[in-house]
C-alpha cells in the first residue's frame, strides 16, 4: 500500500520576498522619519522657520506646522520601525512625501532660494550656496515609492504587526 505524498508547492517569488523587501523598507523609512524629526524637534525655532521659507502658508499655520510636523515624523518613524500599524504609518509616510515633493517642487519653480529643512535647519541658503532641490526630490521620489511598498504588502519580518495579527 503506497501513500500518495502531496508536496506543497514553493510559494512564489514575490510572496516569499516581499516581506523581506518590506522589512527594509520599513526600516529604511522609519529610520528617515526618526532621524529627521529628532534633529528638528531639539530646534523648533529652525523647524518653524523651515515651513515659513516655502511661502505656501499663513505664518499662523507655518508655526503650527514646525511645531507639529517633528512630533509626527518621529512617530511615524517609531511606528515603522517598530512595525506596529504599518500600513497607516506608510499612509502618513505617503501622504508627507507627497506634500515634501509638491512643496520642494513649488520652491524650485519659484526660484526660491532655501534649504528644505528636512533635517534640520531650513531657510534662506546663504551667499554661494544652491539648493540641492533635484536631489532632495529624487530622495523623496525613493522613500515615496518604498512607503507605497508598504502600503500594498504592509506584512513584514520582525514587526509587532506580524504578532499581534499572526497570519498563514
Amino acid at each position: 500500500m503506497s501513500k500518495t505524498v502531496h508536496e506543497v508547492p514553493n510559494p512564489p517569488l514575490l510572496d516569499r520576498y516581499t516581506p523581506w523587501a518590506g522589512t527594509a523598507a520599513r526600516l529604511i523609512v522609519g529610520g528617515v522619519w526618526l532621524v529627521a524629526g529628532a534633529l528638528k524637534v531639539t530646534d523648533l525655532r529652525s523647524s518653524i522657520r523651515a515651513v515659513q521659507v516655502y511661502e505656501l502658508l499663513p505664518n499662523s499655520i507655518a508655526e503650527i506646522v514646525g511645531i507639529v510636523l517633528p512630533l509626527v515624523e518621529v512617530g511615524i518613524g517609531a511606528l515603522l520601525i517598530l512595525g506596529l500599524a504599518t500600513q497607516a504609518s506608510a499612509v502618513v509616510s505617503t501622504l508627507l512625501l507627497l506634500a515634501f515633493i509638491v512643496g520642494i517642487a513649488s520652491a524650485w519653480a519659484r526660484g526660491l532660494q532655501i534649504d528644505c529643512g528636512c533635517f534640520g535647519g531650513g531657510g534662506q541658503l546663504g551667499e554661494g550656496e544652491s539648493p540641492q532641490y533635484l536631489v532632495e526630490i529624487l530622495r523623496d521620489i525613493g522613500l515615496l515609492a518604498l512607503s507605497a511598498l508598504l502600503i500594498w504588502r504592509p506584512t513584514t519580518r520582525y514587526s509587532i504587526d506580524s504578532i499581534l495579527f499572526k497570519t498563514k
